[in-house]
């Protein structure tokens, strides 16, 4: 505790807040890579310090807290609900950011039907203001862990599969599938990565734990798009992945009705279907591979395997049947 105190106070001092404001620290649970703590200050002011791990991992994940900080300043700019980041630097025991705090609370299963569709369509609405955030110039990572951004999507997408393809044969990971058919079937429909011609900003873990539902003035409303840590600039389609994670997004009529009453275009064609098949397939190949570096028990490698493995030949099947032949 007293390390998390020391921790918590270097990191106000490095924003500029009086270190001796501090008067709680909480660990918050949820993620599953870096560590997380709840700073709250005398006054009732809260941040939020992230540190990242220093122990091996996959290779896109090298200084991720650089493209979490890239994420809350597109979110910034989008006027998107999304924690603001302080500052950002190296301690001791690793790399670490602080974050302003959101309100709420994540996403659960006590939520109403009728709330569930208002709060989608909201979410519709969010993601798609997001989206309208013109990127830097480049494609990928901001962070540099593959190197520098591309000139184009389909560079920089193919190089982020093949990073993680690398680590899949590097870590000998249990696919359902032998990484050169995966590779092979993936490059069948690389062509349709030439359709994107703008970056934009890519959450890529919008799964329902990452949104934050808050009651505190009324109605349930979003609170907050966290953990953007997975965040790269390329197609805003691979959003659609984890939105539905293990799920279909075209099923999701509220959240498309918000997204495209807010400008969002969604529309699949077939390439846009090869494009999200090729992204379903990438966020099943790092669900599959990371559990081996992170040495995660049985039960959840069992569960990642019956649930991602699937998920990935599903997406595989759909790339060979939409593919045109070569």
């Amino acid at each position: 505790m007293q390390d998390s105190w020391a921790r918590a106070r270097l990191a106000l001092a490095d924003a500029g807040v009086a270190p001796d404001r501090l008067a709680a620290v909480r660990p918050l649970g949820g993620g599953t890579y870096n560590t997380v703590q709840e700073l709250r200050l005398t006054d009732g002011e809260r941040y939020v310090l992230k540190v990242a791990p220093t122990a091996p991992g996959l290779r896109y994940e090298t200084r991720l807290l650089v493209a979490e900080a890239e994420f809350c300043r597109a979110a910034e700019a989008a006027g998107v609900p999304a924690p603001r980041a302080v500052a950002l630097g190296a301690g001791a025991d690793g790399p670490r950011l602080l974050l302003t705090a959101c309100p709420g609370e994540p996403w659960d299963d006590s939520l109403t039907e009728s709330e569930r569709s208002s709060l989608r369509t909201e979410l519709g609405r969010q993601v798609a203001r997001l989206h309208r955030v013109r990127g830097p110039g480049g494609y990928g990572y901001p962070s540099g862990a593959l190197g520098p951004l591309a000139a184009d999507w389909r560079t920089a997408f193919t190089t982020m599969f093949d990073a993680v393809l690398d680590d899949a044969r590097r870590y000998r990971a249990r696919l359902p599938r032998p990484v050169e058919e995966v590779a092979r079937t993936a490059r069948a429909a690389h062509g349709a990565l030439d359709e994107v011609t703008v970056a934009r900003p890519v959450h890529f873990d919008l799964w329902q734990g990452n949104v934050l539902v808050d009651r505190s003035a009324g109605p349930a409303r979003i609170g907050g798009l966290i953990d953007g840590e997975r965040m790269f600039w390329g197609d805003p389609l691979a959003d659609f992945v984890s939105l539905a994670l293990l799920g279909d997004i075209r099923k999701e009529e509220a959240f498309l009705a918000g997204y495209r009453a807010a400008g969002g275009h969604a529309e699949f064609g077939t390439a846009a279907c090869l494009r999200l098949a090729l992204y379903r397939s990438y966020l099943c190949l790092i669900m599959l591979t990371e559990t081996v570096p992170r040495a995660v028990g049985a039960e959840h490698d069992r569960w990642v395997r019956e649930t991602a493995g699937p998920e990935l030949v599903a997406a595989l099947d759909e790339i060979a049947e939409l593919a045109p032949p070569s």
